[in-house]
């Protein structure tokens, strides 16, 4: 990419603007502000009987309170399967004996660098949180199913949520194992769905209850039928 004039417009506490001219192909040089992020990590944990847990946090930027994944923001330099355990043990108090990367995302590209690292978190073990002095965390832990369905009706809005939970669910895993986590072993397709992550397939030895969902269309074809009362 052909850039020129480059110059930063503000300096904030997590993002700074950047003011820059692009060349577009034959349409000669535009000018463009970019929002730079550091980028971040969110966390899908699964537990062994096929629940996961989300948070629920008030997200001033939209003045609501929001059903999420565990997340954070990357420190300079640090590793984001690092990141994703530190966050994961801050605001739920698990802690996970390993993190299959789910890939990457990026969330907003019109105007916005931000990009996020997903990992499924498994083989969990619960401990204290400990949130940051101003964040007012509750934790909700739901099968996975209501998880989607609440993803598919729009009960939860947020994005890398709903990315996190499709790309565990269609057992989408990051090619380059990105971040440190261990890519997955694609299962076999059954009835055309695509494959689900190995945790997915079997979360726990003793646990084989989400063996048979798939990425499919109709409930019929393995798709996840509503959850009870909804």
């Amino acid at each position: 990419m052909d850039t020129r004039n480059r110059m930063i417009l503000f300096n904030g506490l997590v993002v700074n603007v950047e003011q820059m001219e692009v060349r577009i192909g034959t349409k000669g040089w535009h000018t463009f502000q970019v929002v730079r992020h550091p980028g971040g990590v969110g966390v899908l944990p699964l537990h062994g009987d096929g629940t996961v847990t989300l948070i629920r946090q008030l997200r001033p930027a939209v003045d609501d309170v929001l059903l999420e994944i565990p997340a954070g923001r990357l420190d300079p330099g640090e590793e984001p399967s690092a990141c994703g355990r530190r966050e994961l043990t801050e605001e739920t108090g698990l802690t996970a004996e390993r993190l299959e990367s789910l890939g990457t995302i990026l969330t907003s590209p019109g105007v916005f660098d931000e990009r996020i690292h997903l990992f499924l978190a498994v083989g969990l073990t619960q401990g204290e949180a400990t949130p940051e002095q101003y964040e007012e965390i509750e934790t909700v832990r739901l099968p996975l199913a209501e998880a989607l369905a609440l993803a598919a009706e729009g009960g939860i809005r947020d994005g890398k949520t709903i990315a996190a939970l499709l790309r565990a669910r269609c057992g989408s895993h990051d090619p380059d194992g990105a971040g440190g986590g261990r890519p997955g072993r694609r299962a076999a397709r059954r009835g055309g769905g695509a494959a689900l992550s190995p945790a997915l397939q079997n979360p726990d030895p003793h646990h084989h209850r989400l063996g048979r969902m798939r990425c499919g269309g109709d409930h019929g074809a393995g798709g996840v039928p509503p959850s009870s009362g909804r």
